[in-house]
């Protein structure tokens, strides 16, 4: 059986091996593969996997011998699925990999926009400590979060963690979800209407996934109902907020500061209104790849496949 793995360096930059997957078949590991050389690269594959390496209708056409395509991540709007489903292709998923991680990065965002730690770290290799008159200083505002509400929307598991770690960090939880399932025992916890917990929220974090509903979630008007002092945090999906409409909001103090992991186009070749707005932190979406979590996805996946080989496909999408 033929293995192609088209996009694979993300996840497996050296630290990580496909021994596994190569005693199920031939496999062959390409770093990247672009649009227009996936169908070469998969012709004669009964497996691929795929993260951003796309499969279109007219490219499933094209690989009448694949079978199944297992995806590197959790969304997989990558694969025209129902073209998939059509073909009788077999399409997974990797659902559950990076819940801590991401839980902890937006953290980790958060904790620097009260605190720029990198910033004041800087200063102080570069002497501003040494010359100072005080034992002593700051050149940002130092905020407390606790007692403060950590507001979050879409209440999955990756939004669930955040809230735990906000909640142990003394924060109010409050949720938004459009499928509320089981409030958060054991912590000061409310679900509220959208519009309230934008309103209300000294922290809002972005959890929920990219539907046609959600794109552009965050944009002006939204943005103007936070708080002055509130910080905006993303480590979902990019599009969720419509970045002109935030960085004019950050530029013109409508809110404290904002932590971003996503944009809508990765990498952002055009650059980003972000990148130079004020109060700004911009990571390059890599919430995801602590090797704990990637260890766990390149399990997952290739679990995925010797459950297709086995005739029983679990975390099959569509």
């Amino acid at each position: 059986m033929r293995i192609v793995v088209l996009d694979g360096y993300c996840l497996n930059p050296g630290d990580l091996n496909w021994n596994a997957l190569r005693a199920m078949g031939d496999v062959e590991v390409f770093d990247r593969t672009p649009e227009a050389q996936v169908v070469e690269r998969a012709a004669g594959a009964t497996v691929a996997l795929t993260n951003k390496s796309p499969f279109s209708a007219a490219t499933l056409a094209a690989l009448p011998e694949l079978k199944y395509i297992g995806v590197l991540a959790t969304g997989y709007n990558i694969v025209d699925v129902a073209a998939a489903r059509e073909r009788g292709v077999v399409v997974t998923n990797v659902p559950t990999y990076g819940t801590h991680s991401v839980g902890q990065f937006t953290m980790a965002l958060l904790l620097e926009l009260c605190h720029r730690i990198g910033h004041h770290s800087d200063l102080v290799r570069a002497g501003e400590w040494s010359k100072n008159a005080d034992w002593s200083f700051w050149r940002s505002q130092q905020v407390e979060l606790a007692g403060k509400q950590f507001g979050v929307i879409g209440f999955g598991r990756i939004g669930r963690q955040a809230a735990l770690a906000a909640a142990g960090l003394g924060m109010k939880i409050a949720a938004y979800d459009a499928n509320p399932g089981a409030p958060l025992d054991g912590v000061d916890f409310r679900w509220l209407g959208l519009d309230e917990l934008i309103a209300t929220s000294d922290v809002v974090s972005l959890h929920c996934p990219l539907f046609p509903e959600t794109k552009g979630l965050m944009n002006e008007e939204r943005i103007g109902k936070m708080k002055k002092s509130a910080f905006l945090l993303n480590t979902s999906r990019g599009p969720l907020i419509v970045e002109q409409d935030l960085a004019t909001a950050l530029n013109n103090g409508v809110i404290a500061g904002a932590g971003i992991d996503v944009v809508p186009q990765e990498p952002p070749v055009d650059g980003s209104p972000l990148f130079s707005a004020k109060n700004c932190i911009v990571t390059p979406h890599m919430a995801w790849a602590t090797l704990e979590a990637r260890g766990r996805l390149m399990d997952i996946a290739v679990g995925n496949v010797r459950a297709f080989v086995a005739g029983a496909p679990v975390n099959q999408v569509g």
